[in-house]
């Protein structure tokens, strides 16, 4: 692309110059790359220590680079450049503040300023993605600009803007002009508190956000083996489920392409509120004692949220989706499931019966996955834990797909019989290597479980055992030894119980993407219907789901009827095609990774609830 700067394209990667503050901008000529080479490469994402920018060398990645750099804060990810002109808050990185963003449109009379965000529609020259520059000067009538993936040529020596665009008045607002006569300017972004001239967060119109029925052509393509049994992880998953995903293989369901958009907007901001509301609990005693967790523990907690509060790997989000809005019902932050369904099995689905246009949206979750690997805090080594289960099995060697992809050795260890402490005490598989760094499937509780049933009056300490007659491992034997490094880290107990609701109400109340929760019945929720649900629980477990009228609409049943309860606003899945269906989405190192649906002919979606194939087409 030319914007009048002599000189011929520099090869991807070459450094053009320098905006302000000494950041760099970088060439994105993805035309000077080896053809063979994949946007999904993990090398091709750009990380400032295990902080991540984005994708090399887009311009989005030049603007969160900038503001990190520059500011000390980052935008969430994006799908795209013009969906950040949708954000309303900026994360301050040194300590996970959310910090006010505002949106002035292009002709506003809030006058744009050095070192607002500069935000395109896409369409034209940046057709499909939008664009983002840096607003990094204003001189008379000019409006300078630093940016990537605009120009590839190097820069005049000292230079520290790539375009000038014009600053015009007119009928009393602000207008760029951009030097591209088929672009939009949508307008600028600026970090401050004060609202004047600001435009409002846009919502999407609640039709863009239902979900439709659609069928495949039944040409017996999912009557026999076409799954590849011949690859282990297929292999794995055949022999749990067979060649199945559901009652009906050739049934799907589509949403749209805004649709996925304002999921990943959702995901990335809750994750957020997750960690501000996790801050809060972490500092206060009251609030932690709410979650049932030994106060043997809570040190050891406090200490996993001070060094390792970056550290997750992957969660996943649970919401419901259609013309009402998006809502989150909970945040399985700890020992999440589903990944081997969307990234691999619903992947095989489309590839075998679905020759439409649409994508699957978890596609991306094994790179997305291993980029997180290669930016994690994690030991060459790593122990995969599981229990004896048929499902763990082949969400195991999903995950050990991606330890291997991002350059770590592991182990798969099937329960706890392998282990057992060598004459020092230290914990050894059968190999004789220590277990020092662990991956694990079992839910955080069922260790903390195992400490609850020990006197907390009677150790000064986690009683870790480092030897025992019978050779005897526990649970809390492996994942609470100090020298072990376990993801995910321990305080994602802390936003995967469900205290943490009433926590997120109280913090952000009426938000658009919660449902109001107690502690208590609370008048509003005798008004609009409840659920019950025990603070522990997990595969949606002890779920009662009662009216405003006090009628029981449905329940599930559980192991976890003696724990305490939160009350959630009754919100009822909606009911497509005959199924329930419930929006589950991937986080992926602290961003959106992907999504996929369940489905049952229950309201309560469980642990044995179908994975429905989902695909994303183009907005109708």
């Amino acid at each position: 692309m030319s914007t009048g700067i002599s000189g011929s394209d520099a090869p991807f990667g070459t450094l053009l110059g320098y905006a302000p503050g000494g950041v760099a901008m970088y060439s994105s000529n993805y035309g000077s790359l080896d053809p063979r080479f994949s946007h999904d490469d993990v090398s091709f994402r750009s990380y400032i220590d295990n902080e991540y920018m984005g994708h090399k060398w887009q311009c989005v990645e030049f603007a969160r680079r900038f503001l990190f750099l520059t500011y000390g804060f980052v935008f969430t990810d994006v799908g795209m450049a013009y969906e950040i002109f949708s954000l309303r808050f900026l994360r301050q990185v040194v300590n996970d503040n959310l910090l006010p963003l505002q949106a002035f449109a292009n002709g506003s009379k809030r006058k744009p300023t050095a070192g607002a965000l500069l935000i395109w529609e896409k369409g034209g020259e940046f057709n499909e993605t939008g664009h983002v520059a840096v607003i990094t000067q204003l001189v008379g009538n000019k409006v300078r600009v630093a940016e990537q993936n605009v120009i590839h040529h190097p820069l005049p020596q000292g230079q520290q803007w790539t375009r000038e665009l014009t600053l015009v008045e007119k009928d009393g607002g602000y207008v760029i002009e951009d030097t591209f006569d088929d672009t939009t300017i949508l307008g600028w972004m600026i970090q401050t508190d004060d609202t004047e001239h600001s435009l409002p967060q846009p919502a999407l119109p609640g039709e863009e956000l239902n979900i439709h029925g659609a069928r495949l052509e039944d040409n017996g393509q999912f009557s026999g083996k076409w799954l590849n049994e011949q690859d282990p992880l297929q292999a794995a998953y055949v022999r749990a489920n067979g060649h199945f995903i559901n009652k009906d293989p050739c049934q799907y369901f589509t949403i749209t392409e805004d649709a996925e958009q304002e999921l990943i907007k959702a995901t990335n901001e809750l994750h957020l509120m997750y960690l501000h509301a996790t801050d809060k609990v972490m500092k206060d005693d009251n609030l932690l004692a709410l979650f049932d967790i030994p106060k043997i523990l809570w040190p050891r907690l406090r200490l996993s949220w001070q060094r390792r509060r970056h550290d997750m790997i992957t969660g996943r989000m649970d919401f419901c989706m259609d013309e009402r809005g998006l809502k989150v019902y909970e945040y399985n932050a700890d020992s999440a499931s589903c990944h081997t369904e969307g990234g691999l099995i619903l992947e095989q689905w489309a590839k075998t019966g679905y020759k439409g246009e649409g994508h699957n949206p978890a596609e991306d979750l094994i790179s997305e996955l291993t980029g997180a690997w290669k930016h994690s805090s994690a030991r060459p080594f790593v122990h995969i834990m599981q229990d004896k289960d048929l499902e763990e099995n082949y969400h195991a060697r999903f995950m050990q797909q991606a330890l291997r992809k991002a350059g770590f050795d592991s182990k798969i260890l099937h329960g706890l019989d392998e282990l057992h402490w060598d004459s020092a005490g230290q914990l050894i598989d059968g190999d004789g290597r220590p277990v020092n760094c662990v991956w694990k499937t079992w839910a955080w509780e069922t260790a903390i479980e195992q400490v609850r049933e020990v006197s907390e009056t009677e150790y000064a300490a986690v009683p870790i055992r480092t030897g025992h007659p019978n050779n005897e491992v526990r649970l809390i034997d492996v994942l609470l030894r100090p020298e072990v490094m376990v993801f995910e880290p321990l305080w994602t107990v802390v936003p995967g119980n469900k205290a943490i609701l009433p926590v997120l109400w109280q913090l952000f109340p009426h938000h658009r993407y919660l449902l109001d929760t107690d502690f208590v019945v609370n008048e509003e929720l005798a008004k609009t219907g409840y659920a019950v649900k025990p603070i522990s629980g997990r595969c949606g477990s002890n779920i009662d789901l009662v009216s405003h009228d006090e009628e029981l609409l449905d329940q599930s049943s559980g192991k976890f009827v003696d724990r305490k309860n939160i009350y959630q606003q009754l919100w009822c899945l909606p009911n497509v095609d005959g199924k329930y269906i419930q929006v589950c989405t991937f986080t992926v190192g602290g961003n959106y990774g992907g999504t996929c649906l369940r489905g049952d002919d229950s309201l309560v979606i469980k642990k044995e609830s179908d994975i429905e194939p989902l695909i994303v087409e183009k907005n109708r």
